[in-house]
C-alpha cells in the first residue's frame, strides 16, 4: 500500500492499473471554475502519468475507485463496466429505521432523469433512464433512528443511489442534495462509502477483489 499527497491511498498498482482510495469532498476529474481544479485523477497523474479515468465516484462519496493505466487497458476496463462485469458495493446510512426486505436483499427500481432546472439534482420520472439498486439492512440505530445499509448498484446512473433512498423516504445522512433538515443535522459529510470492487484484470484476465472499510 503506497501513499500519494494530500491524503490518497494506493491499494493496489501494476502495469495496467491502479486501485485507490478517494477521500470524501473531492472530485474525481476536473470541474468548471479554476476552483474546482484539483482533483482524484490530476493528483494520481502526478505519480502516474499513464493514469486514466475508468468510472467516477460523486465528490462527497468516498471508497473504491479504479484507474486505467494506459488507453488498452482503459478500453478493457470500460468495455468491463459498460458489459456490467464490474461488481460494486456500498454502504450508507440513512434516516429512519428501514424495515429489511422479506428475502434479506431487496431492489429499488426506478428509472432516473436530469432534473434540468435543478441541475445536477436527478429525480425519479417516468421518462427516465432504467435504474436498480439492490439493498439490504445491515444494522438500525433506535437512539439515532437511522438504519445502516449495503447497496449494490445494478445500473450505474448519475446520484442512483442517492436518488433511489430519498425515493424510499430515507435519505441518505450528510446528502446537501436529497436529504431533509432532519437528515441534514445527522453527519457532516455524506455517509456513502464504496467498500467493494470486483474485476477482471484487464492483461491477466484474473479476479481481482478489494474492499475498504467505511470511515464512519
Amino acid at each position: 500500500m503506497a501513499s500519494l499527497p494530500c491524503e490518497l491511498t494506493v491499494l493496489y498498482v501494476d502495469e495496467a492499473l491502479l486501485v485507490l482510495e478517494k477521500p470524501a469532498d473531492l472530485l474525481c476529474v476536473p470541474g468548471k471554475g479554476e476552483d474546482k481544479q484539483d482533483c482524484l485523477s490530476r493528483r494520481v497523474q502526478q505519480r502516474y502519468a499513464d493514469a486514466l479515468v475508468v468510472h467516477r465516484l460523486d465528490m462527497a462519496t468516498s471508497g473504491l475507485l479504479v484507474m486505467a493505466r494506459g488507453a488498452s487497458a482503459q478500453r478493457a476496463l470500460n468495455d468491463a463496466f459498460a458489459s456490467r462485469k464490474v461488481h460494486k458495493r456500498y454502504v450508507a446510512v440513512v434516516d429512519g429505521l428501514l424495515e429489511p426486505a422479506t428475502d434479506d436483499w431487496g431492489a429499488i427500481d426506478l428509472p432516473i432523469l436530469p432534473d434540468w432546472p435543478n441541475r445536477p439534482r436527478r429525480i425519479i420520472d417516468p421518462q427516465g433512464k432504467p435504474s436498480i439498486t439492490c439493498w439490504r439492512v445491515l444494522s438500525q440505530n433506535l437512539a439515532e433512528h437511522t438504519t445502516r445499509v449495503e447497496l449494490e448498484p445494478v445500473t450505474g446512473r448519475s446520484h442512483q443511489l442517492r436518488v433511489h433512498l430519498q425515493a424510499l423516504q430515507h435519505p441518505i445522512l450528510g446528502d446537501a442534495l436529497y436529504g431533509t433538515p432532519t437528515s441534514l443535522a445527522k453527519a457532516d459529510r455524506l455517509l456513502l462509502h464504496a467498500t467493494r470492487l470486483e474485476l477482471t484484470h484487464p492483461v491477466s484476465l484474473q479476479a481481482m477483489v478489494f474492499s475498504s472499510d467505511p470511515p464512519f
